[in-house]
C-alpha cells in the first residue's frame, strides 16, 4: 500500500516540535520515504529513481499528521476489569479484586480482553504500546492479527512466569520484520525474591538485555525494600545486583531519591509515568520536571484498564503537566513541547522503538492525523499546545501502524466487528460474578 498524504499540517518531531504548513507525507509499504513542505515532495518525487504509483492520496485538509503516541506502559488484557474494581486501597485493590479473578482468565479471555484494548488504543491515537500481562503468546497473536505494535515485557515474580519462560519467550517472541516484540521483566521488586532477582540479572547479562519493571511506585513498596535490603531502595538493590548492566525501564518511578536517579543516568534507565493510575490509586506524582532536567529519557504509559479506567494518551499528557505543576507549585513547569515529545519520541525510545519515534525518510509509518477543525482546536495559536492542553480522542482522524490505516474517522480495519468484541468481553466478567 502506498500512501500519499498532502495538505496537511506535519509535525515530524524530528529533532524539534515545529509545524510545517502545506506539507506532505510520502509513504511506500511499511516505510516513511518522505515528510515535509510540499516543494520538498516535488523534488523527492522528481529526483526519484522509480515512478511510485498511488494506491490512495489523501487530502489532510490542514489537519495535522503527526508520529503516533506511544503508551509505554499498560496492561492490554486487564480491559474486562474496567470500573470493576474501584476506590479501594492499593493492596485491597490487587488481593482481593485483581489477583483472584486474574487466576480465572482463560486464553481465550486473554485474547478477546486484549483486542478491545486495541480498539481503544487507535482511537486514542497510539501507535504501539509496551505491554506487561499474562500469556504474551496469546497477546502476541491478537496484536499481529489486529496489525498493532506492540512490545512485551515480562511480568515475572515469586507467583507468575519464571526463568525458563523469560528465555523461551525472549528466543520466540522476538523475530524479524515482526510488529511484536519481546523484553526481559519483572513485576517488581516487592514481588520477587532475591534469589530470582539475582537470577534475572545474571540472565539479563548473558542475553545483553535490558530489564523492565514496576519501580517505586509507592513508599510503602520503598520502605519494604529499604527493611529488606539494609537500607537501600529499590533501585539501588537491584543495582547492587547488576541488574542494569545493559538498561532497562522503570515503570512509575513515583519515589525516588537523587542517588536513584544516578543511578538511572548511568544505566540510561528509561522512566514511563503514569499520571492517571498514579493520582487514582493515590501513589503519588512523579519528579517529572526533575527527570527532565537530569537528561533522563521519558515516557507515557496509562496503566491498565482497572486501575485508570481509561486508554486515552490525551489525559495522561494533559495530567503530566498539570499535576507536575501542582507538584512544583510552579506554573512553568514541563511544558507541552516535552510532554509531547515523551509521548510520542521518548515513549518510542524507552520501549527500544528508534524506527518509530518520528516522521522521517526510512522511519516506520506509524502516524496520526488529528482533526484542527473541531471548536476544541480553534483558534490556531499554538498547536502543540492545543494537542496536549485542549486536545481529546474525538480529535484522532486517523491511525496509521506499518502503513496500513487501521481507524480513520471512527472506522476500524482490524478484521474483528467492534461489537462481538464487546459483547465477548462482557461474558468474561459476568462469569466471574
Amino acid at each position: 500500500m502506498n500512501t500519499r498524504i498532502y495538505n496537511a499540517r506535519v509535525l515530524t518531531m524530528d529533532g524539534d516540535t515545529n509545524i510545517i504548513e502545506n506539507g506532505e507525507v510520502l509513504v511506500r509499504g511499511n516505510t516513511i520515504l518522505y515528510a515535509g513542505s510540499k516543494e520538498g515532495a516535488i523534488e523527492y518525487l522528481q529526483n526519484s529513481t522509480d515512478t511510485i504509483m498511488w494506491n490512495r492520496e489523501i487530502d489532510a485538509n490542514g489537519n495535522l499528521v503527526m508520529p503516533g503516541f506511544k503508551n509505554a506502559h499498560t496492561h492490554s488484557g486487564m480491559t474486562f476489569l474496567r470500573s470493576a474494581a474501584d476506590d479501594m486501597k492499593l493492596d485491597d485493590w490487587l488481593t482481593q479484586q485483581i489477583f483472584p479473578r486474574e487466576a480465572l482468565l482463560t486464553p481465550d479471555d486473554v485474547y478477546i480482553a486484549t483486542k478491545l484494548a486495541i480498539l481503544e488504543y487507535l482511537t486514542s491515537g497510539v501507535t504501539a504500546v509496551c505491554e506487561m500481562y499474562l500469556m504474551p503468546e496469546v497477546i502476541a497473536k491478537a496484536m499481529e492479527e489486529s496489525g498493532m505494535r506492540c512490545v512485551q515485557c515480562g511480568g515475572m515474580n515469586n507467583f507468575s512466569q519464571s526463568l525458563e519462560l523469560q528465555r523461551k519467550w525472549f528466543k520466540e517472541l522476538n523475530k524479524e520484520n515482526s510488529l511484536t516484540s519481546y523484553r526481559l521483566g519483572l513485576h517488581a521488586e516487592y514481588t520477587t525474591s532475591k534469589e530470582l532477582l539475582e537470577q534475572t540479572a545474571a540472565l539479563a547479562k548473558e542475553l545483553k538485555a535490558p530489564v523492565y519493571l514496576h519501580n517505586s511506585e509507592t513508599e510503602a513498596e520503598v520502605k519494604g525494600c529499604k527493611d529488606r535490603y539494609n537500607g537501600l531502595t529499590p533501585t539501588e538493590a537491584l543495582d547492587e545486583m547488576g541488574m542494569f548492566e545493559y538498561g532497562g525501564t522503570f515503570f512509575h518511578g513515583v519515589h525516588v531519591t537523587d542517588h536513584d536517579m544516578e543511578i538511572m543516568k548511568k544505566h540510561n534507565i528509561a522512566v514511563v509515568t503514569n499520571p492517571a493510575s498514579n493520582a487514582k490509586l493515590a501513589s503519588g506524582i512523579a519528579p517529572i520536571e526533575k527527570y527532565l532536567k537530569e537528561g533522563i529519557t521519558l515516557g507515557i504509559g496509562t496503566d491498565g484498564p482497572a486501575s485508570n479506567n481509561c486508554l486515552d494518551m490525551f489525559r495522561e499528557m494533559f495530567l503530566v503537566t498539570g499535576l507536575a505543576k501542582l507538584r512544583e507549585n510552579d506554573a512553568s513547569a514541563v511544558d507541552a513541547a516535552e510532554v509531547l515529545k515523551m509521548a510520542a519520541v521518548g515513549g518510542a525510545h524507552a520501549m527500544g522503538l528508534t524506527d518509530c519515534d518520528s516522521l522521517k525518510s526510512g522511519k516506520k509509518a506509524d502516524l496520526i492525523m488529528l482533526d484542527m477543525h473541531a471548536p476544541n482546536m480553534q483558534p490556531i495559536n499554538n498547536i502543540v499546545k492545543n494537542v496536549v492542553y485542549s486536545g481529546s480522542k474525538s480529535n484522532v482522524l486517523m491511525t496509521m501502524i506499518d502503513g496500513k490505516i487501521l481507524y480513520e474517522k471512527g472506522e476500524f480495519n482490524i478484521g474483528e466487528d467492534p461489537e462481538k468484541i464487546y459483547s465477548e468481553v462482557q461474558a468474561i466478567i459476568d462469569r466471574m460474578r
